[in-house]
Protein backbone atom coordinates (compact mmCIF):
# COMPACT_ATOMS: atom_id res chain seq x y z
CA UNK A 1 0.00 0.00 0.00
CA UNK A 2 2.56 2.61 0.68
CA UNK A 3 4.66 1.77 -2.27
CA UNK A 4 1.55 1.96 -3.97
CA UNK A 5 1.04 5.87 -2.70
CA UNK A 6 4.95 6.69 -3.15
CA UNK A 7 3.99 5.23 -7.08
CA UNK A 8 0.94 7.72 -7.00
CA UNK A 9 3.18 10.91 -5.27
CA UNK A 10 5.99 10.53 -8.18
CA UNK A 11 3.73 10.33 -11.06
CA UNK A 12 1.81 13.28 -9.49
CA UNK A 13 5.22 15.21 -9.35
CA UNK A 14 6.26 14.38 -12.93
CA UNK A 15 2.66 16.06 -14.15
CA UNK A 16 2.92 19.25 -12.01
CA UNK A 17 6.78 19.49 -13.65
CA UNK A 18 5.55 19.12 -16.97
CA UNK A 19 3.07 21.34 -16.74
CA UNK A 20 5.30 24.03 -14.65
CA UNK A 21 7.78 23.51 -17.76
CA UNK A 22 4.99 24.30 -20.14
CA UNK A 23 4.14 27.56 -18.63
CA UNK A 24 7.80 28.02 -18.68
CA UNK A 25 8.26 27.83 -22.10
CA UNK A 26 4.68 29.81 -22.87
CA UNK A 27 6.17 32.75 -21.13
CA UNK A 28 9.42 32.55 -22.64
CA UNK A 29 7.51 32.27 -25.76
CA UNK A 30 5.79 35.90 -24.93
CA UNK A 31 9.10 37.56 -23.86
CA UNK A 32 10.02 36.55 -28.21
CA UNK A 33 6.83 38.27 -29.58
CA UNK A 34 7.41 41.42 -27.48
CA UNK A 35 10.40 41.46 -28.29
CA UNK A 36 10.35 41.24 -32.15
CA UNK A 37 7.56 43.63 -31.79
CA UNK A 38 9.87 46.09 -29.91
CA UNK A 39 12.34 45.81 -32.59
CA UNK A 40 9.68 45.70 -35.41
CA UNK A 41 8.88 49.10 -33.81
CA UNK A 42 11.81 51.05 -33.33
CA UNK A 43 14.68 48.77 -35.01
CA UNK A 44 17.28 48.07 -32.37
CA UNK A 45 19.32 45.62 -34.07
CA UNK A 46 20.69 44.04 -30.71
CA UNK A 47 17.11 42.97 -30.29
CA UNK A 48 16.55 41.29 -33.14
CA UNK A 49 19.75 39.27 -33.40
CA UNK A 50 18.57 38.04 -29.75
CA UNK A 51 14.90 36.79 -30.75
CA UNK A 52 16.76 35.30 -33.73
CA UNK A 53 19.20 33.51 -31.89
CA UNK A 54 16.78 32.54 -28.96
CA UNK A 55 14.91 30.64 -31.27
CA UNK A 56 17.04 27.35 -30.81
CA UNK A 57 16.34 27.78 -26.86
CA UNK A 58 12.56 27.58 -27.88
CA UNK A 59 12.88 24.64 -29.83
CA UNK A 60 14.82 23.22 -26.95
CA UNK A 61 12.36 23.49 -24.40
CA UNK A 62 10.22 21.47 -26.90
CA UNK A 63 12.17 18.75 -27.46
CA UNK A 64 12.99 18.27 -23.63
CA UNK A 65 9.72 18.21 -22.40
CA UNK A 66 7.98 15.83 -25.14
CA UNK A 67 11.11 13.58 -23.99
CA UNK A 68 9.18 13.93 -20.42
CA UNK A 69 6.05 13.12 -21.89
CA UNK A 70 7.50 9.88 -23.78
CA UNK A 71 9.38 9.26 -20.57
CA UNK A 72 5.60 9.58 -18.06
CA UNK A 73 3.56 7.67 -20.51
CA UNK A 74 6.14 4.59 -21.17
CA UNK A 75 6.46 4.15 -17.05
CA UNK A 76 3.53 5.05 -15.66
CA UNK A 77 0.99 4.19 -18.75
CA UNK A 78 -1.16 6.57 -17.41
CA UNK A 79 -5.50 6.44 -18.25
CA UNK A 80 -7.87 8.68 -18.58
CA UNK A 81 -7.42 11.91 -17.37
CA UNK A 82 -4.02 12.07 -16.69
CA UNK A 83 -3.74 10.05 -20.20
CA UNK A 84 -5.28 13.91 -22.11
CA UNK A 85 -3.25 16.12 -19.70
CA UNK A 86 -0.27 14.77 -21.19
CA UNK A 87 -1.28 14.32 -24.91
CA UNK A 88 -2.39 18.50 -24.33
CA UNK A 89 0.91 19.02 -23.00
CA UNK A 90 2.33 17.48 -26.18
CA UNK A 91 0.01 19.50 -28.93
CA UNK A 92 0.84 22.72 -27.02
CA UNK A 93 4.36 22.62 -26.92
CA UNK A 94 4.25 22.36 -30.49
CA UNK A 95 2.09 25.25 -31.06
CA UNK A 96 4.27 27.10 -28.83
CA UNK A 97 7.39 26.33 -30.74
CA UNK A 98 5.81 27.32 -34.01
CA UNK A 99 4.93 30.52 -32.06
CA UNK A 100 8.66 31.05 -31.76
CA UNK A 101 9.48 30.54 -34.92
CA UNK A 102 6.84 33.05 -35.93
CA UNK A 103 8.58 35.58 -33.54
CA UNK A 104 11.57 34.44 -35.16
CA UNK A 105 10.58 35.86 -38.82
CA UNK A 106 8.95 39.16 -37.35
CA UNK A 107 12.76 39.94 -36.15
CA UNK A 108 14.17 38.75 -39.38
CA UNK A 109 11.52 41.08 -41.22
CA UNK A 110 12.48 43.93 -39.17
CA UNK A 111 15.97 43.24 -39.92
CA UNK A 112 15.32 43.31 -43.41
CA UNK A 113 13.04 46.60 -43.39
CA UNK A 114 15.62 48.46 -41.08
CA UNK A 115 18.88 46.97 -43.50
CA UNK A 116 17.26 48.57 -46.44
CA UNK A 117 16.97 51.99 -44.95
CA UNK A 118 13.07 52.15 -45.52
CA UNK A 119 12.06 53.64 -42.71
CA UNK A 120 8.29 55.32 -44.21
CA UNK A 121 7.03 51.49 -43.11
CA UNK A 122 3.05 52.27 -43.12
CA UNK A 123 1.59 49.97 -41.04
CA UNK A 124 3.68 49.59 -37.78
CA UNK A 125 0.35 51.04 -35.44
CA UNK A 126 -1.91 48.81 -37.12
CA UNK A 127 0.32 45.96 -36.59
CA UNK A 128 1.34 46.88 -32.86
CA UNK A 129 -2.62 47.09 -32.41
CA UNK A 130 -3.04 43.07 -33.71
CA UNK A 131 -0.32 41.73 -32.33
CA UNK A 132 -1.24 43.23 -28.38
CA UNK A 133 -4.59 41.68 -29.18
CA UNK A 134 -2.91 38.06 -30.36
CA UNK A 135 -0.04 38.32 -26.96
CA UNK A 136 -3.18 39.08 -25.03
CA UNK A 137 -4.51 35.46 -26.74
CA UNK A 138 -1.30 33.68 -25.79
CA UNK A 139 -1.27 34.97 -22.58
CA UNK A 140 -4.72 33.91 -21.60
CA UNK A 141 -4.35 30.54 -23.18
CA UNK A 142 -1.36 29.77 -20.58
CA UNK A 143 -3.38 31.13 -17.57
CA UNK A 144 -6.43 28.89 -18.96
CA UNK A 145 -3.65 26.13 -19.10
CA UNK A 146 -2.77 26.62 -15.71
CA UNK A 147 -6.29 26.73 -14.06
CA UNK A 148 -8.27 24.84 -16.37
CA UNK A 149 -10.47 27.80 -17.12
CA UNK A 150 -13.22 27.01 -19.58
CA UNK A 151 -14.12 30.36 -20.25
CA UNK A 152 -11.13 31.34 -20.63
CA UNK A 153 -10.97 29.17 -23.49
CA UNK A 154 -14.12 29.86 -25.06
CA UNK A 155 -13.04 33.72 -24.91
CA UNK A 156 -10.00 33.10 -27.05
CA UNK A 157 -11.73 31.49 -29.77
CA UNK A 158 -13.91 34.55 -30.28
CA UNK A 159 -10.31 36.89 -30.06
CA UNK A 160 -8.93 34.97 -33.03
CA UNK A 161 -11.89 35.93 -34.96
CA UNK A 162 -10.63 39.25 -34.39
CA UNK A 163 -7.72 38.74 -34.94
CA UNK A 164 -8.25 37.92 -38.38
CA UNK A 165 -10.20 40.51 -39.14
CA UNK A 166 -7.23 42.68 -38.01
CA UNK A 167 -5.38 41.09 -40.72
CA UNK A 168 -7.53 41.48 -43.40
CA UNK A 169 -8.09 45.21 -42.65
CA UNK A 170 -4.01 45.89 -42.83
CA UNK A 171 -3.78 43.49 -45.80
CA UNK A 172 -6.49 45.92 -47.96
CA UNK A 173 -4.15 48.88 -46.81
CA UNK A 174 -1.04 47.50 -47.85
CA UNK A 175 -2.53 46.77 -51.27
CA UNK A 176 -3.80 50.41 -51.31
CA UNK A 177 -0.69 51.81 -50.86
CA UNK A 178 1.15 49.12 -53.19
CA UNK A 179 -0.88 50.46 -55.89
CA UNK A 180 -0.25 53.99 -54.71
CA UNK A 181 3.21 54.21 -54.61
CA UNK A 182 5.35 51.24 -56.08
CA UNK A 183 8.39 52.10 -54.30
CA UNK A 184 6.61 50.78 -51.27
CA UNK A 185 5.93 47.39 -52.64
CA UNK A 186 8.76 45.48 -50.84
CA UNK A 187 8.31 47.23 -47.55
CA UNK A 188 4.57 46.58 -47.77
CA UNK A 189 5.38 42.83 -48.22
CA UNK A 190 7.86 42.58 -45.54
CA UNK A 191 4.98 44.18 -43.05
CA UNK A 192 2.51 41.76 -44.47
CA UNK A 193 4.65 38.75 -43.62
CA UNK A 194 4.77 40.40 -40.11
CA UNK A 195 1.39 40.65 -40.00
CA UNK A 196 0.70 36.87 -41.20
CA UNK A 197 2.42 35.72 -38.62
CA UNK A 198 1.03 37.77 -36.02
CA UNK A 199 -2.84 35.88 -37.38
CA UNK A 200 -0.63 32.67 -37.07
CA UNK A 201 -0.25 33.27 -33.16
CA UNK A 202 -3.39 34.25 -32.73
CA UNK A 203 -4.46 30.55 -34.61
CA UNK A 204 -1.88 28.70 -32.27
CA UNK A 205 -3.10 30.78 -29.71
CA UNK A 206 -6.57 29.53 -30.15
CA UNK A 207 -5.40 25.78 -30.80
CA UNK A 208 -4.26 26.07 -27.46
CA UNK A 209 -7.11 26.88 -25.52
CA UNK A 210 -8.96 24.31 -27.57
CA UNK A 211 -6.51 21.25 -26.43
CA UNK A 212 -8.13 22.67 -22.89
CA UNK A 213 -11.63 21.88 -23.00
CA UNK A 214 -10.04 18.49 -24.36
CA UNK A 215 -8.13 17.98 -21.31
CA UNK A 216 -10.94 19.25 -18.87
CA UNK A 217 -14.28 17.68 -20.38
CA UNK A 218 -12.62 15.04 -23.13
CA UNK A 219 -14.28 16.25 -26.06
CA UNK A 220 -12.22 17.54 -29.30
CA UNK A 221 -13.71 20.70 -30.09
CA UNK A 222 -11.29 21.42 -33.43
CA UNK A 223 -13.08 22.47 -36.51
CA UNK A 224 -16.10 23.35 -34.37
CA UNK A 225 -18.07 26.45 -34.60
CA UNK A 226 -17.14 29.07 -31.68
CA UNK A 227 -20.70 28.90 -31.01
CA UNK A 228 -20.03 25.05 -30.72
CA UNK A 229 -17.36 25.30 -28.42
CA UNK A 230 -19.40 27.61 -26.03
CA UNK A 231 -22.41 25.44 -25.56
CA UNK A 232 -19.71 22.53 -24.97
CA UNK A 233 -17.89 24.65 -21.75
CA UNK A 234 -21.42 25.50 -20.84
CA UNK A 235 -22.62 22.33 -20.86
Amino acid sequence: MANKEHISKRFDADLEEVRTRVLQMGGFVEEQIEHAIEALTDGNEAIIEQVIANDHRVNAMEVSIDEICNQIIARRQPTASDLRMIMTVIKTITDLERIGDEAEKIARMARLIYAADRLHAPRFVEVKHVAKIALDMLHKALDAFARLDLNAAAHIVRQDELVDEEFRAILRQLITFMMEDPRKISTSLEILFVAKAIERIGDHAKNMSEYVVYMVKGKDVRHVTADEIEREVRG
